[in-house]
């Protein structure tokens, strides 16, 4: 596996993999990576020829209140993991590299709709930033495949809207959430929580869970469902952010009789703010 800092190299080491008629897979992170990162990675190399993963923590989606200067950067760990997994090629640039004219003067790419509430209504800019980083290193990679994990599902829906509307000729891959044996998501966050607080976390899948099995019964009364599910993480010792159901393709508010849908949460553990969601359809 090689590791390139620039465009440039970028760019040259995906021509000579297309000049040999390779298909060309991209797996963007910020890094700290952990097993969900790497079963991306594997699910490329089992449906693309090269492999290129990404490591930039992108300062254009973190408020001013969040945690930039202390996310974890664990480059020689990562690269270990990534070869392992089956990557070719490690894109790691620079603030610099990506925004040579300064974030203030950088063209933004926003997406309506999808980005709007949930996540995007608790950190007003995040997913301004992450859709014009992602749309600058689908530029950059020009990749015929992009693999994301569903654990961040607004985020994949943003993508997707992304690549949607700009006619981008890549195929979007949500890959299904890793989980722990007790249930919770993985994250690179999970290693801020106190061992009191990392027994704790799992009740936030499990009040998801809960939703989801009330609705799949036929419990139509969403906002009942909702306000036993936030009292039980509040009880629980969580500081909730958001829980919601909704329509799974636009992220809009569910009604009764939708099919397709997602429950989403967000609550804080102490300091640490975890996110992670449940993909349901129910049967007609």
């Amino acid at each position: 596996m090689n590791t390139v800092k620039t465009v440039r190299e970028l760019r040259a080491a995906v021509a000579r993999a297309r000049s040999e008629g390779k298909r060309i897979a991209l797996v963007p992170t910020m890094g700290n990576l952990h097993s969900g990162h790497t079963a991306l990675v594997t699910k490329a190399a089992q449906r693309a020829d090269f492999v290129v993963a990404s490591i930039f923590v992108n300062p254009l989606q973190f408020g001013p209140n969040e945690d930039l200067a202390t996310y974890p950067r664990t480059l020689a760990a990562d690269q270990e993991k990534l070869l392992q997994a089956g990557c070719h090629l490690l894109f790691t640039p620079t603030v610099e590299e990506m925004y040579p004219h300064g974030m203030a003067d950088q063209t933004i790419v926003r997406v309506p709709v999808v980005s709007e509430g949930l996540c995007g209504g608790s950190r007003p800019g995040h997913f301004d930033g992450v859709s014009t980083v992602v749309s600058k290193l689908f530029n950059m990679a020009q990749p015929d495949i992009a693999i994301f994990g569903q654990k961040d599902f607004q985020q994949l829906a943003v993508v997707n809207a992304l690549v949607r509307d700009l006619n981008m000729p890549i195929q979007i891959i949500g890959e299904p959430t890793v989980r722990a044996a007790d249930g919770l998501a993985l994250s690179s966050r999970n290693g801020y929580l106190t061992e009191a607080q990392r027994a704790t976390a799992p009740t936030l899948y499990r009040v998801l869970k809960q939703i989801g099995d009330a609705l799949l019964a036929g419990e139509q009364d969403h906002e009942r469902l909702l306000a036993d599910g936030k009292k039980a993480l509040e009880d629980a010792g969580f500081r909730l952010d958001y829980l919601e159901i909704r329509q799974a393709v636009t992220l809009r508010p569910a009604a009764a009789e939708d099919q397709d849908l997602v429950v989403l949460g967000a609550a804080f553990l102490g300091k640490t703010r975890l996110i992670d969601n449940l993909h349901l359809s129910k049967v007609p």
